[in-house]
């Protein structure tokens, strides 16, 4: 595996997410710019300028001709891939965490954060085809969890949603009335905030990463634990290799606490462990910053990862 540094941001990285082909990665940052860059080569094809604070997250459709972006502006915004142009932007009273596009990107899931007198929510907007029919309005609107929500997926067939945040609980919601589910039991669940959620290839499970030291791999439909991952330091990020029985993990003591002597200090390796198996198999050694995110490229051949 061929390592290539990309560098174009100036503040701290916070997510990473391929387009379907897995030809292009988009990247955010705390510089308020998410950037496009061509997945094999590392060269930087352009940037999405609009925001005005801290951008936590990004999703591309699945024919990569719009992006989705979440900031702490309060805002989300739909861009148009190739030209960087902002199609659309979604208000909030609150920032915007994490967005995603359901399958057929006719809708989005939005997170905002609790912010002074505003809970935290989850919230469902339509995407219109036409940007000329394009409205602020929310399909669905979920209150009532404790703490940010880091992560907000879609379930299989867009009949679920799932979520994973601050109050170290998975929670499953149907899209169409906005009910809850299913939670994740205390006992068997993280015990410290989760930092990361992904979903496998076919979404049938899905990976937690969280600040307990841990991975744990759930059932999409029945929130069943299948697999524990154990490290010794805290996980900011996860995946699911779409082509291997693999996952892998990447983290570290969070940046006001790193020294900067030995990268072993901070325990900065991405770690790959077998999937089924629950044994660490490799892993990538070298970084002096904690890893905020990292992703798989779907053809399963290599991976990214963001270094503080």
């Amino acid at each position: 595996m061929r390592p290539i540094l990309m560098k174009g941001h100036e503040r701290p990285l916070t997510f990473l997410r391929y387009n379907r082909d897995g030809d292009l990665l988009f990247s955010c940052a705390k510089d308020h710019t998410p950037t496009v860059w061509y997945a094999d080569n590392g060269d930087r094809l352009g940037t999405y300028r609009g925001h005005n604070g801290a951008v936590w997250s990004c999703d591309v459709s699945r024919d990569s001709a719009r992006l989705i972006t979440g900031s702490a502006d309060q805002t989300a915004k739909l861009w148009d891939v190739s030209t960087g142009r902002e199609l659309f932007s979604f208000r909030f009273d609150a920032p915007a965490r994490s967005v995603e596009f359901a399958i057929g990107d006719a809708l989005a899931v939005i997170t905002t954060d609790n912010f002074m007198d505003h809970v935290p929510t989850v919230q469902v907007k339509h995407i219109a085809e036409d940007l000329d029919d394009q409205t602020d309005e929310s399909a669905l609107v979920i209150t009532g969890i404790k703490g940010r929500i880091n992560r907000a997926v879609w379930g299989p067939l867009n009949r679920t949603i799932i979520t994973a945040g601050e109050d170290a609980t998975i929670r499953i919601w149907d899209t169409e009335t906005g009910k809850l589910l299913k939670e994740s039991d205390k006992e068997s669940g993280h015990q410290k905030t989760i930092s990361s959620l992904s979903k496998s290839a076919d979404w049938s499970h899905f990976i937690t990463g969280s600040l307990d030291k841990s991975a744990k791999l759930w059932d999409s439909r029945t929130l069943t634990l299948i697999k524990t991952y154990v490290t010794e330091r805290p996980v900011n990020a996860v995946d699911i290799s779409p082509t291997h029985d693999t996952v892998v993990l990447g983290g570290g003591q969070d940046a006001m606490n790193v020294t900067m002597t030995d990268r072993r200090a901070g325990k900065f390796e991405a770690k790959f462990y077998h999937k089924i198996l629950q044994e660490e198999i490799g892993g990538v050694k070298g970084h002096f910053g904690p890893i905020n995110a990292l992703a798989f490229n779907p053809d399963g051949r290599s991976f990214s990862y963001l270094i503080y």
